[in-house]
């Protein structure tokens, strides 16, 4: 991987937060910033860090409930697929129905499209449409690390029975868009510990190889 990667799990929901930089400009992209952001302007600080990108896996209230207190702290643009658009929309009523408090999108927004390259740095981070777990989810990749929000998880997926959700489109894009990058890639998953691609498609029960057909 040629970006560094900093982790933090935050959050009631162990949320994972991830901090990219690049390591020779320091430009960095806050993917995912959504509970705790206090922690995350606090690692930016200490790290010396330059925010460009707030980049957005999909818009559920736990992956962008966060960004605006990032934003106005440390600036950088916020970037989602338009897809989604329709959840950031009501990100006080999704909040509201899970009892977390109220939240503000942050201000603008730069869509996000399949297969477009988001320069940081000296570095790029490419951009791969997997919905299922919302319209407009997005998984980003730099080398061989993938930031797959809550699209696959390590032995399992992402839940499917929220609005937009489809298990359909969410195995379609694991099994057609995801597994065929290649067994060695690290998956970075939204909430939970690392793991490969390679190990969901032997052992996952819900979308691996031994998993029943759709």
């Amino acid at each position: 991987m040629a970006l560094l990667c900093r982790t933090l799990r935050l959050g009631p929901l162990d949320n994972n937060t991830y901090l990219l930089t690049c390591t020779h400009t320091g430009a960095t992209a806050v993917v995912d910033a959504g509970f705790e952001p206090e922690a995350v302007i606090e690692a930016v600080r200490r790290h010396g860090l330059d925010v460009v990108w707030l980049l957005a896996t999909h818009a559920h209230y736990d992956h962008v409930c966060g960004m605006r207190d990032v934003q106005r702290a440390l600036g950088g643009v916020f970037r989602l697929h338009p897809l989604d658009r329709p959840l950031l929309d009501v990100l006080g009523q999704q909040g509201a129905a899970f009892g977390f408090p109220h939240a503000e999108p942050p201000e603008g927004l730069e869509p996000l499209a399949d297969g477009e390259r988001v320069a940081l740095g000296r570095e790029e981070l490419s951009v791969i449409h997997t919905p299922g777990h919302s319209p407009g989810h997005v998984t980003f990749r730099n080398g061989d690390a993938l930031w797959v929000g809550d699209v696959l998880f390590s032995g399992s997926v992402g839940r499917t029975d929220l609005p937009g959700g489809s298990f359909e489109q969410l195995r379609a894009s694991i099994r057609g868009r995801l597994f065929p990058l290649g067994d060695h890639l690290k998956a970075y998953p939204g909430h939970g510990p690392l793991t490969t691609l390679g190990r969901e498609r032997t052992h996952n029960p819900f979308v691996g190889d031994g998993a029943e057909p759709a």
